[in-house]
């Protein structure tokens, strides 16, 4: 049957008839290279489907969007050719109808089957010996041999076809391990039409591969074929795909290994399906996936020697931390470690239960998705929950049904709480978890949630010491496992003071050693480059802004004595402003929250263009203008003489500022000096790949506009994209998880190459090796700068530092470099510890904390909460009385609402689209804001069909016993109790409201 005689319903029939063989057959990504009638954003879900969940999930997407109606004209010959063109012709051959005889399918069939049961054999042959033999012998040809080392030919010239072929499966040898070689050989292999199967057994036996040979069903007579060399005899004097057939139907042994492996007989559609599985661990043609050791196999995980090293303390049970480099592979070694320990506790017969904690909402998806899901699925029950899951509610059951548990901290100590609190069955205990493991561990400080839960486990433990010298039942307590790629040392100046850092951690975590690794050749140290910048020698867009300061300083008569331009004014501003709110000082508060917004506008002109700074300030006066107007015009929003001051001042000086932004010759030097670096970067290497550090989420968003409307950028390929975080602390709007992920797909998959970042990218979130890193005025602590160091991490790498006037990095880069040492130093002389007096100190650190702890608790019992209704809150712009705390309800355990009908009459609900976001039983619609004066007060959310006013405290003035308070930003700091939100209450005074005005 051929293509061009097919009709349309009968050509999407043959592909929907074929799919679970097609899963099989299609190699997704290459096939994608040359699929041109999708859309490149179908393309990219596909490639990311291959990347996260298999070749096999990736071709049903595929067949999915290629009989998605409507389809274009001729779009069965592209998808033909395509299958064609990336040497899928068994594929191809289906889909036209040009079908093996069945008996050649059924023997093909069992062929395949007979691979995958012999995979764990297979993959320990001489892969690279294989491959050349198989190359030689034509089972793989020149097209396949092309497709398969496209990826690494940059790297490696040769003029020998077989040499190349080599120097591909070395290549994957050496990154994913020599196993992974094989399965990408045998995935080629059995993509090839009938008759394969023969011609690699012979290979085998050519290949002095007696044992694997003779599994396959190859004659044991062999050797004497082998050794006489003067004979013309075939050394395989049968089929082997009939010995196959033989072997699986006959062979009472080997019945017992397929019915064990397949739990019943499989058609041959299964057979591929599961060959496919078995075999699946790289997507096809996947960029080298970089010193993150292991590729993604489902069932097999490989680790390097450094990466076994370090986990072998946690393998025999020890509490430990992992300190290693980022993109070393430090979850994949989780991983690992989580699975042997389950699969020992399964192995006694006792139950596991693994929990990780991490301390991004998107590190959750992130792990569960690339890491622990993938690789524990066949053998585990594996669930993640945040604060954005759904499923955070049945935290207690997801705990219970499932064997891995990835999760935020706060949901596990929120759980942990309940359990102290509430009962057996409302929350989770420490004695029936067997192993937690914490990422991004340095952050098992004072006041940090890991924290908390350690000291739970702390807690136990030192109750334990005494239930066993009373002879009593101790209380089982998890395994611990730590992972960061940087310890650091606190405020640490000296060396001891680094040591007790390090030690203060290690006994928060119970950590009996820190193990550190020697990555020996995988290791790329990045070069590193400081850029110097000069300042301007006119700078009259500044001038303009500090002078429109100075009249406001003048008018709230204010005398700050710090630089206007730099952080130490901002951080005077923010000061400054909580008083002047306590104090009800409402025209003082206005001015210094202007002066900020001016501060800031300095800062950005400092750091991008006068153009971003100017639109910045005009986009906060038109917010605020509008603020003044109510959404219906039936009420007037007051506004004060300040405010009309401060308005009118602006616009007094916007003409002039806009025109002062367009003239490029007084734009910082910083920018052009940022510039130069990224083209050097583009226009050197073959394939840039690199991260821009930025201080402030408006400095990466114009950023990013900026590279992308600047042709020089795109002349060299630059595709620029920037993520910032998701927290709600900026005046500008967060990104929400799933918009980060988008571009961080983007960004692993080459689509974007040039991301622009807050400090959000630097820890945890999980970006492919860079050959270049920019810290474009940012430098934090030395821990931030090892995790933005280990972003570039790529061959021949480079770390740039670029200065911006008034952030300080090149001393702060120079600080952080001597505390790096220090580091490095201290846990050097800390591994060199005698253990007793390693555990001596440990000892000393872990009880001071519990006896902290416990003043600390005594004086929280001691302190009684204030009632609720001796705590008000005031409008923070204006001193308009809003509520009690007795008004005030809590949804969820989070969400503080006021449901009241006097309420209601004090507050304008405002739509805005940027705040609508739906979860599990509730949506946010807009914001709502005081009647008086326009200020934001909170969202408006429906929950469950209640229209409910959320509010924020950090738009208020707390006033407990006449003592005003304005530094509060969450609802816990303030020392009152909040009641639950009563849904039934409230829906039948609804539904009673509603019986009334109808009748």
């Amino acid at each position: 049957m051929e293509a061009d005689g097919i009709d349309l319903i009968t050509k999407k029939n043959l592909i929907e008839s074929f799919r679970p063989r097609l899963r099989t057959y299609v190699a997704v990504v290459p096939v994608l290279d040359h699929l041109h009638f999708l859309e490149p954003e179908q393309k990219e879900r596909i490639r990311q489907r291959a990347t996260t969940d298999g070749n096999s999930a990736a071709v049903d997407l595929l067949l999915d969007a290629v009989l998605r109606d409507p389809q274009p004209e001729g779009f069965f010959q592209a998808f033909v050719d395509a299958l064609s063109n990336a040497k899928c012709r068994q594929a191809a051959n289906y889909v036209q109808g040009k079908l093996p005889e069945p008996e050649v399918e059924a023997e093909n069939d069992y062929c395949m089957r007979m691979i995958d049961i012999l995979v764990p054999s297979l993959v320990d042959m001489s892969t690279e010996e294989v491959c050349t033999c198989c190359f030689s012998r034509k089972l793989i040809t020149q097209d396949d041999k092309d497709k398969r080392v496209s990826v690494i030919t940059t790297r490696w010239q040769t003029n020998t076809p077989s040499s190349l072929f080599i120097l591909q499966i070395h290549h994957i040898a050496n990154n994913q391990g020599s196993r992974d070689a094989a399965r990408e050989l045998l995935k080629t292999i059995v993509r090839c039409p009938p008759g394969w199967y023969s011609d690699f057994v012979q290979i085998l036996l050519d290949t002095k591969h007696k044992k694997l040979y003779e599994l396959m069903g190859g004659s044991s007579s062999c050797d004497a074929a082998v050794k006489d060399e003067t004979t013309n005899s075939d050394p395989v004097k049968e089929s082997p795909e009939s010995s196959t057939c033989q072997r699986l139907d006959h062979e009472d042994a080997d019945e017992d290994d397929v019915t064990d492996l397949y739990q019943g007989e499989c058609s041959g559609e299964d057979a591929a399906q599961q060959l496919n599985g078995s075999l699946e661990h790289l997507p096809p043609d996947l960029p080298d996936p970089g010193p993150a050791a292991g590729g993604p196999d489902d069932a097999d995980i490989v680790l390097r020697d450094y990466q076994m090293d370090v986990a072998k303390p946690a393998l025999e049970g020890k509490n430990i931390i992992i300190c290693l480099p980022t993109g070393s592979g430090k979850t994949r070694v989780a991983v690992y470690i989580t699975r042997e320990h389950l699969d020992h506790r399964r192995a006694e017969g006792k139950a596991g239960k693994v929990i990780i904690l991490v301390n991004m909402v998107p590190l959750v998806e992130q792990h569960y998705a690339t890491e622990f899901h993938r690789f524990l699925k066949h053998a585990y029950k594996v669930e993640r929950v945040s604060g954005k899951s759904e499923l955070k509610i049945t935290f207690t059951e997801i705990v219970k049904k499932n064997d891995v548990i990835i999760c935020t901290a706060q949901i596990l100590e929120n759980y942990l709480e309940r359990s102290s609190v509430k009962g057996e069955d409302e929350g989770v205990h420490l004695k029936d978890i067997t192993l937690i493991i914490i990422d991004e561990c340095h952050h098992t400080k004072k006041g940090e949630v890991y924290n908390r839960v350690m000291m739970r486990y702390l807690k136990q433990k030192n109750r334990n010491k005494r239930l066993k010298k009373e002879q009593k039942e101790t209380v089982p307590l998890p395994q611990i496992l730590g992972m960061t790629a940087s310890l650091g040392v606190g405020d640490a100046t000296n060396l001891k003071k680094a040591e007790k850092n390090i030690l203060q951690i290690c006994a928060n975590l119970d950590a009996s050693e820190i193990q550190t690794g020697n990555l020996g050749h995988y290791s790329n140290e990045p070069d590193k480059k400081i850029v110097l910048v000069q300042d301007k020698k006119k700078n009259p867009f500044g001038d303009v802004i500090k002078n429109i300061m100075n009249v406001i300083q003048i008018y709230a008569k204010l005398s700050p004595t710090c630089e206007l331009g730099s952080q130490t004014y901002e951080q005077w501003v923010v000061q400054y402003e909580q008083q002047a709110a306590k104090d009800e000082a409402q025209d003082v508060r206005i001015c210094v929250e202007h002066l900020r917004r001016y501060n800031d506008a300095l800062i950005v002109s400092n750091t991008i263009r006068m153009r971003d700074a100017f639109n910045f300030l005009k986009k906060k006066h038109d917010e605020e203008l509008k603020s003044k107007n109510s959404p219906d015009d039936e009420h007037v929003i007051n506004i004060t003489d300040t405010e009309r001051v401060l308005f009118n001042l602006f616009q007094d000086n916007k003409e002039e500022l806009e025109t002062l932004s367009e003239n490029q010759s007084y734009e910082n030097d910083s920018l052009s000096k940022l510039q130069t670096n990224v083209l050097q970067q583009f226009t050197t290497r073959e394939e840039a790949r690199g991260i821009i550090f930025t201080k402030m989420r408006q400095s990466a968003i114009a950023l990013s506009h900026w590279i992308q409307e600047n042709p020089k950028f795109a002349d060299v390929g630059v595709k620029a994209s920037y993520v910032i975080g998701g927290g709600n602390q900026s005046v500008v709007k967060p990104m929400t998880p799933a918009e980060q992920k988008d571009v961080l797909n983007k960004f692993r998959s080459g689509a974007v190459n040039l991301l622009i970042a807050t400090s959000v990218v630097q820890e945890g979130l999980d970006v492919p090796a860079c050959n270049f890193i920019i810290c474009y005025g940012l430098v934090n602590n030395e821990i931030a700068m090892i995790q933005a160091r280990g972003r570039a991490r790529a061959k021949n790498s480079i770390y740039i530092v670029i200065e911006v006037k008034g952030s300080g990095v090149t001393e702060k880069e120079s600080v952080n470099e001597y505390r790096v040492n220090l580091m490095t130093k201290a846990i050097a002389r800390i591994r060199a510890f005698d253990p007793v007096e390693y555990n001596k100190q440990i000892e000393g650190f872990q009880i001071q904390a519990i006896l902290e702890d416990k003043v600390k608790m005594t004086n929280k019992k001691s302190t009684k909460p204030e009632p609720p209704s001796e705590v008000k809150l005031s409008c923070r712009k204006c001193p308009k009385f809003v509520c009690t705390c007795d008004d005030i309800q809590i949804i969820e355990g989070m969400h503080h609402v006021n449901v009241s009908p006097q309420f209601r009459e004090l507050f304008l609900e405002k739509e805005n689209p940027s705040l609508q976001e739906r979860l599990l039983e509730y949506e946010t619609n807009g914001s709502i804001a005081c009647k008086n004066c326009g200020e934001k007060w909170g969202t408006m959310m429906m929950y469950r069909g209640i229209k409910c006013p959320c509010l924020d405290v950090k738009n208020f003035v707390v006033t407990i016993k006449e003592d005003k308070f304005s530094k509060y930003t969450k609802w816990h700091e303030i020392p009152t109790k909040f009641q639950d939100f009563d849904y039934i209450e409230h829906a039948n005074n609804l539904v009673q409201d509603s019986d009334d005005e109808e009748a």
